[in-house]
């Protein structure tokens, strides 16, 4: 694991060096602090009245190190559009993104469902890229990536209402254990954060097997 502070911002790479794991084998967070404008959360259809909301947004990056694709459960024409990411999802819940307090580890906020367009974003080298969400057919290939990028809509968690303090950011992917996987020990990624109401700093980001 390494970490590289970038001012107020930070970013982190972890690895675990394992090769037989499937999703989250590999996950990178930068957080930045962001105002988005809705009602009283960043995303919910039809909203009419305008009120500023706090944003925590950060990229993910998911890596298939098993020897089979990962797929989505549903079929194609159970695929629902998904208005903030503008494409369709394959699966209802992907990723869980959570915010914990540092003590209780109790969940103080947590982001928006967090469905995803399965796809090989980028793969290893000498990997050839099969599945794209433009080509209607999803998935994430052994040695490749599935990444969202944090300025996607959607991509962060709403702490309009969490005061400053110290806190834990926790990822997980394939929550539900929908899809079979070699190993789930390494599908959590928590990270220490500090929020200052102002910007976010965070540290010690490491591949936990807590769900």
């Amino acid at each position: 694991m390494s970490f590289q502070r970038m001012g107020r911002k930070t970013r982190t790479t972890s690895n675990t060096g394992r090769s037989q794991s499937v999703p989250a084998g590999e996950v990178f967070h930068r957080f930045c602090v962001l105002l988005h404008f809705s009602h009283r959360s960043a995303y919910r259809p039809g909203v009419s009245k305008i009120s500023s909301r706090v944003l925590l947004r950060f990229p993910q990056r998911v890596k298939n190190r098993g020897t089979a694709d990962f797929l989505p459960v549903k079929p194609r024409h159970q695929w629902e559009w998904h208005s903030c990411h503008q494409h369709y999802h394959s699966m209802d819940a992907f990723s869980n993104y959570d915010l914990l307090d540092v003590v209780s580890h109790e969940k103080v906020a947590e982001g928006h469902k967090a469905s995803f367009c399965l796809e090989d974003t980028s793969c290893d080298a000498g990997v050839r890229r099969r599945y794209a969400c433009t080509a209607h057919i999803q998935g994430l290939s052994p040695g490749c990536y599935d990444t969202y990028h944090a300025n996607i809509d959607c991509q962060w968690i709403d702490i309009t209402d969490v005061p400053p303090g110290n806190y834990i950011l926790k990822v997980t992917v394939n929550p539900d254990f929908l899809v079979a996987e070699s190993d789930f020990s390494n599908n959590v990624v928590q990270c220490d954060i500090v929020y200052t109401g102002m910007y976010v700093d965070t540290q010690n980001c490491r591949i936990t097997s807590s769900f």
